[in-house]
């Protein structure tokens, strides 16, 4: 086994442990200078609008890595650094990092986390430094390393053009369109009144208010399916494309959303923009849980007729409900070159039902897992699900069987199909109940009851606290997904955001120091998980 997901490297960078306040440091000999003034200094040339640079590290007055108590450094003018003096102390190294933010002007106290540098060794200020250097943003021996993409005060909302969404008159049907999206204030009074600014150019909402606007097209073109801010008239979307515009915002519910289309006249020359032709809105009140998608008539921009209909999908992704992630680490893109190859254990000792005597020991249990790690396993994969109560449990299917004995038939049993997510923890736990190919051929394929870590649905923290800390988990959260026919593998799930919450939950408290990665068939799972943290690495899986 490799032992890559490590405890005890001695390459490991040790900044995750917090250092100690310097109240609580013994008394230094007389004579000996404990602080000094020092000045961060960062050279960053493409720093957007609104945004500012900021400074995270492991001592107090940088934070200690808590995203709400990072120091802001102010730029100087006519030039692209970024600087602020404060004083530190110099009995101790000090470790550090930078990133860009927005701060909401609404509420000074909601920063809005950018972008942040993720190099695994963070930059240093040795104890014995004594004079200020300056540094390159993302850069460090040479290597550029940088992540986004973490919703800490802000929540995502994501609309979805996909699947050649828009249905319009033959005179518009082969042109080329944009698409644009702008968040617009709303304002309800005590008689639903609408704000005056909503009749104005002001009316949209801006960096300024803490609202985003990015834009992705996914195409093997690098310049259009990384997420940019959004340009003036939109983007294009050509027949096929996925188009996603990212729209974040403290509270989704106080804006509005107008869509409008715009398309080029065919006399028009290169350098003339394109025209409007029509628009709809996107109301709050639309959006019934966090995933969907909208039927909508599109209306002429001239004669405000119907021109047409769109399907727009969408996603809202919330932040975590209790903050659980800092700036101290993130390993969401780190690969080590020395793993060359891993070998994963499916379910722990692979799927146990494919053949019909079934495998020695049950899949995804505490006894499968702990003998594919004792076997050389690097990474141990399973499947995690909800229990009715809300209990991240272990277990493949979304369904399982339950024995019913029908009256005045003492032999004959029927089985019963059940969905996971309608068991509590304690039904799962303490029930009979059978795996669905059992179930379906009324066969017993394991006889193993009395053996407590052979059990199926042990519980996500339970899996965490017994299982050899140094093999990695690839924990695959186990979505409903559409069939061909256009049904779905499971009806009616826990909300997406309530799901991925509890799972995150878990992990984010019990992990420690072990290696995780998070993988899904369902995209917008990914993209959930993706946005909530900023500590693991996320897979999307396919067929």
């Amino acid at each position: 086994m490799q032992r890559w997901f490590f405890l005890e490297d001695p390459k490991r960078p040790k900044y995750n442990k917090r250092q100690k306040k310097m109240a609580e440091k013994p008394p230094e000999p007389e004579g000996k200078i404990l602080t000094q003034i020092w000045t961060f200094t960062v050279n960053a040339p493409d720093v957007g609008p609104k945004e500012k640079m900021f400074v995270t590290g492991s001592i107090p007055e940088l934070g200690e890595w808590d995203n709400n108590k990072v120091l802001l450094l102010d730029r100087e003018e006519g030039t692209d650094l970024w600087c602020k003096s404060i004083t530190i102390p110099n009995t101790c190294d000090i470790l550090y990092r930078y990133g860009k933010c927005i701060v909401n002007e609404a509420n000074s106290n909601a920063i809005i986390i950018r972008q942040w540098e993720t190099h695994q060794q963070p930059r240093i200020i040795k104890e014995t430094d004594l004079h200020p250097f300056t540094d390159t943003y993302g850069y460090q021996d040479d290597k550029h390393m940088v992540y986004s993409g973490w919703l800490t005060v802000s929540t995502l909302l994501q609309f979805k053009f996909m699947n050649n969404p828009l249905k319009l008159q033959s005179c518009l049907a082969k042109r080329l369109l944009r698409i644009k999206i702008t968040p617009v204030k709303l304002s309800f009074g005590a008689d639903a009144q609408v704000d005056d600014s909503s009749l104005s150019t002001d009316a949209s909402a801006g960096p300024e208010c803490g609202v985003l606007v990015d834009v992705s097209t996914l195409h093997d073109d690098p310049a259009i399916c990384v997420m940019k801010p959004q340009e003036q008239f939109g983007r294009d979307y050509k027949e096929d494309d996925v188009l996603l515009i990212n729209v974040t915002a403290p509270n989704i519910n106080a804006l509005a959303y107008l869509v409008d289309f715009y398309a080029y006249s065919s006399r028009a020359a290169s350098e003339d923009p394109p025209c409007h032709v029509g628009y709809t809105y996107v109301l709050p009140n639309m959006f019934k849980s966090s995933e969907g998608a909208l039927d909508l008539p599109v209306t002429c921009n001239v004669k405000h007729r119907p021109l047409g209909t769109v399907n727009i999908g969408y996603l809202i992704v919330n932040p975590m409900p209790e903050q659980l992630c800092d700036l101290s680490m993130s390993l969401g893109k780190f690969w080590d070159p020395s793993w060359t190859g891993l070998e994963v254990g499916h379910r722990g000792l692979g799927a146990s039902f494919k053949t019909k005597d079934g495998d020695a020991i049950r899949e995804n249990t505490i006894a499968s897992l702990k003998k594919a790690a004792a076997s050389g396993a690097d990474l141990l994969e399973f499947d995690v699900q909800l229990s009715k109560d809300m209990v991240p449990v272990i277990y493949h299917d979304f369904y399982v069987c339950i024995s019913m004995k029908r009256k005045r038939e003492v032999e004959h049993t029927e089985m019963l199909e059940v969905p996971v997510k309608d068991l509590t923890l304690e039904h799962l736990q303490k029930l009979k109940v059978y795996h669905l190919l059992e179930g379906r051929n009324q066969e017993t394929l394991f006889f193993d009851d009395e053996l407590e870590e052979h059990q199926p649905f042990p519980t996500l923290e339970e899996t965490l606290k017994k299982i050899d800390p140094h093999v990695g988990f690839n924990v695959e959260l186990k979505w409903t997904m559409e069939l061909n026919d256009g049904t779905f593998e499971l009806n009616n799930p826990f909300d997406m955001n309530t799901y991925v919450d509890k799972v995150l939950e878990t992990v984010l408290k019990h992990a420690g120091d072990r290696r995780i990665i998070f993988s899904c068939f369902n995209p917008d799972i990914c993209t959930m998980v993706r946005q909530k943290q900023n500590k693991y690495p996320v897979m999307f899986l396919t067929i």
